[in-house]
């Protein structure tokens, strides 16, 4: 695990401010939704993603493919994708 050397206190209501740029790096968006996890003495925060979710837009469906490595891709996310590959490949 990475430190990122960021240290923050929890208000009189145990909230947590998470800084701007851990928020971007994550891509946490206002009130986007984190995952909590407990490892011994760690809480370890992860961007939610719905089970099935596809990767480039979001949409969660019975059609969405997932590939090997655990990425799921809706019909939509792999024609973008297609389009953006076929857009590097004539750069």
């Amino acid at each position: 695990m990475k430190s990122t050397g960021v240290v923050r206190k929890t208000d009189e209501l145990g909230r947590l401010v998470i800084p701007m740029e851990l928020r971007r790096t994550l891509d946490v968006q206002s009130k986007g939704q984190l995952e909590i996890f407990m490892e011994d003495d760690k809480i370890i925060l992860k961007k939610y993603t719905a089970n099935g979710e596809c990767a480039i837009t979001g949409e969660v469906s019975d059609n969405n493919y997932e590939f090997e490595g655990g990425l799921v891709l809706s019909p939509k996310g792999m024609e973008i994708l297609k389009g953006e590959l076929e857009a590097l490949e004539h750069s």
